[in-house]
């Protein structure tokens, strides 16, 4: 049982990281001055990505981790 409830962990989180990264994004995706960046624009982006990478990243580290074991 609690062999299931890690792995369910271990796929929501990547899953929710992502979705604090796309909120963000289309956010500002959606502002009609998308092509006048302003600071906290590009902030708001770097933040995306950094969502973004952090989840494939757990992702990734957990298939691995199935395959191998």
């Amino acid at each position: 049982m609690s062999g299931r409830r890690q792995t369910g962990a271990k796929i929501l989180i990547p899953l929710f990281i992502a979705f604090l990264g796309l909120a963000p994004l289309v956010n500002v995706a959606s502002s009609p001055r998308f092509s006048a960046f302003r600071a906290i624009d590009i902030v708001r982006l770097i933040a995306s990505g950094v969502c973004f990478g952090a989840a494939l990243t757990a992702l990734a580290i957990f298939f691995v981790g199935r395959r191998s074991s």
